[in-house]
């Protein structure tokens, strides 16, 4: 028996603690001191996400200004329009089979087994985000594009209704961050590599369809960020995971966004000279007016290349959005010692 006076008595008496809803109280009743500084923190986490929330919405805003708003702007799109053209009946035999998986069913079906899974799980606040991010993006995209955003005639290829963003790009994104908010953490990294890849392939795939411009594909990428950080701001839903959880999910998340900064570079290259090239033609008309083999891949490699960029930069920021919503052990995150139980006693 332990005597009360002892170093180890007293080591036991200040690791005894209890937490009762967000209030830690010790034996006697008394509230641990740090409970409102963990609970500021908390709110300060989900202010940041909304915060990247909002900022994914004026990108998509910005998207719109100056890809389908401006001269300029449509003119570097269409000029990667065009360019699909090329090499198209050799491509469309991949993208094709990669279109066709998006359909209503599909989406309902990844929803419900999205919805199960935090359910089983019971993850009752995350079975409601991944529900709300679904629905609210895709209904978002069919809002944005035929009711709220314009595409003015500039004289700069058919003269179509607007067709930013591109609702195939936000069902299969949706999709494919839906899965990685519910999986177990064991599979969360390799989920969020495996949900790039098939958003990426969505999104080149509508290019290589002209079904879609690069601007189209991006902004849709964004709304799916946008109504992410949205569902995540409700508040703190999923597992605190292992360190080895967290190792991985830094690694899938470095490669992701690692990856979005070298092919953006390259994606940035080619949209500068694309400009040139069309500033260089003297009169378009419903044409960009290229005709070099050379300008038109530069146009429609640049295009695929953004769009895989920004796909892997918003499953990357799903990752780290994911990774900070997530509750907290705050003793574990301060340590032993600064939890009050110095030789660690407490058990993890």
């Amino acid at each position: 028996m332990t005597r009360p006076g002892s170093a180890l008595g007293r080591t036991a008496g200040r690791a005894r603690v209890a937490t009762v809803g967000r209030v830690t109280l010790d034996l006697a009743g008394e509230p641990d001191a740090t409970a409102p500084r963990e609970r500021w923190g908390e709110i300060g986490r989900r202010a940041a996400v909304l915060l990247v929330g909002l900022l994914a919405s004026a990108a998509v805003w910005a998207t719109w200004r100056v890809f389908v708003g401006t001269y300029e702007g449509q003119l570097v799109d269409q000029a990667a329009f065009e360019g699909a053209d090329l090499e198209r009946n050799r491509l469309w035999r991949l993208a094709e089979p990669v279109l066709d998986v998006i359909s209503v069913p599909f989406i309902a079906a990844v929803l419900v087994v999205a919805v199960v899974v935090a359910l089983v799980r019971r993850r009752w606040l995350l079975a409601t985000q991944v529900a709300l991010l679904i629905a609210g993006a895709n209904l978002t995209g069919q809002i944005l594009k035929k009711s709220v955003l314009a595409r003015p005639d500039l004289e700069v290829g058919d003269r179509l209704a607007n067709s930013l963003p591109s609702g195939h790009t936000i069902a299969a994104t949706s999709c494919a961050v839906a899965l990685v908010l519910v999986v177990p953490r064991r599979w969360r990294a390799a989920t969020a590599v495996a949900g790039a890849l098939y958003a990426a392939g969505t999104g080149v795939s509508t290019l290589v369809g002209k079904w879609h411009r690069p601007a189209d594909v991006v902004a849709g990428l964004l709304v799916v960020l946008a109504w992410t950080c949205f569902v995540r701001a409700l508040g703190p839903s999923g597992s605190r995971g292992t360190p080895r959880d967290h190792r991985r999910e830094a690694a899938a998340a470095s490669l992701l966004v690692g990856t979005a900064v070298v092919l953006g570079a390259l994606a940035g290259l080619a949209l500068e000279r694309t400009l040139q090239a069309v500033r260089a033609v003297p009169d378009q008309h419903h044409s960009t007016g290229l005709e070099s083999r050379t300008d038109l891949l530069t146009a429609y490699g640049g295009g695929a290349l953004g769009v895989v960029a920004v796909t892997c930069l918003v499953l990357g920021v799903v990752l780290v959005v994911q990774r900070i919503t997530e509750p907290h052990d705050p003793a574990r995150d301060r340590g032993p010692e600064r939890a009050g139980d110095p030789q660690g006693l407490r058990p993890a």
